[in-house]
């Protein structure tokens, strides 16, 4: 019995870590940076006093450069073919921003995501980030549903709808996150496609951000599956429990029936007993007969009283 009380103690403990690490996940997911990440090939920009590398060389005039003509006007040749022209710088995109390494200096420059996908793919991008947001809600609703239902154990009625209101909860919300994460998904792949030129990448990947998104769905429905196991095994025992009690209540019931017939038929014998003399005449038989009929309904009433009490004779 101890161990049965363990184990859907147990059951709801797991249901919330694997609640609460969803949560977490998804949080830190919608708000990072990393769901690609790739290579963009751009061409090199002029070597400067902060730039030695990744760049294309000046060649300085032996006069210093004294002449009247601006350097806007002056004409660079550079002796670099083919992909030595250009370098490939680092990216990473999120659902928010998408950022990519500055070659003239140490920071990154960042832009929005929104903007860089098509006009066409826009709608489909506010689509995920919706779903992503009613995604964390739910979880966060159903992880205060089990943390209560955990805590609160002194109605198991309101456990149990608690525990189901959180599995529905925790269903809902995985479905959603899948749906996010696949329109994001296509939304990206439309945006390397048919993005603007200075962004769209040479070579990229899925980044710890779309796997952690990935991480926290599995944990979510992980999560509901077992909810709904906890919710399952509760209502079967309840109705076991019901049933067992039920059988006993009928087979007490029937036991005293039992008794109470067992109480009346040693009644009729005990007077068939006192009456085990021969009729002679009708009129005796007539008197035997009446007399059994008056004494059985008089007996009526307190054989009715002892059905109410039958247990205690037994």
């Amino acid at each position: 019995m101890e161990l049965l009380k363990i184990l859907p103690w147990r059951r709801a403990v797991l249901a919330v870590v694997l609640n609460l690490l969803a949560l977490c996940l998804s949080t830190t997911a919608l708000l990072g940076s990393y769901w690609c990440v790739g290579t963009q090939k751009v061409p090199k920009p002029l070597c400067g006093k902060g730039k030695a590398t990744k760049c294309i060389g000046v060649h300085v005039s032996m006069d210093g450069g004294s002449s009247n003509s601006s350097s806007h006007d002056v004409v660079h040749y550079s002796w670099e073919t083919g992909d030595d022209r250009f370098a490939f710088r680092y990216f990473h995109t999120g659902m928010w921003l998408s950022c990519e390494e500055n070659m003239e200096g140490p920071e990154e420059k960042c832009r929005s995501f929104i903007e860089l996908s098509p006009p066409a793919e826009r709608g489909i991008l506010w689509l995920s980030l919706g779903s992503e947001m009613v995604y964390i809600s739910l979880l966060l609703i159903s992880f205060i549903l089990l943390l209560v239902e955990l805590l609160y154990t002194g109605n198991p009625v309101c456990g149990l709808k608690l525990n189901a209101f959180a599995a529905v909860s925790s269903v809902l919300s995985g479905l959603l996150g899948m749906v996010a994460h696949m329109m994001y998904s296509q939304v990206f792949q439309a945006t390397v496609n048919l993005g603007p030129e200075d962004w769209r990448p040479h070579s990229w990947d899925y980044g710890w951000a779309f796997y952690m998104a990935w991480a926290s769905f599995t944990c979510c429905m992980a999560s509901a599956v077992t909810t709904l196991n906890t919710y399952t095994k509760t209502v079967l025992e309840f109705k076991r429990n019901h049933i067992k009690g039920y059988d006993g209540s009928f087979k007490d019931q029937s036991q005293h029936h039992q008794c109470f017939m067992q109480q009346h038929r040693e009644q009729i014998s005990s007077y068939y007993q006192q009456r085990d003399k021969p009729l002679r005449s009708v009129s005796e038989g007539v008197d035997f007969y009446s007399e059994l009929q008056q004494k059985v309904l008089h007996q009526e009433p307190e054989l009715e009283l002892d059905e109410s009490i039958g247990e205690d004779h037994c």
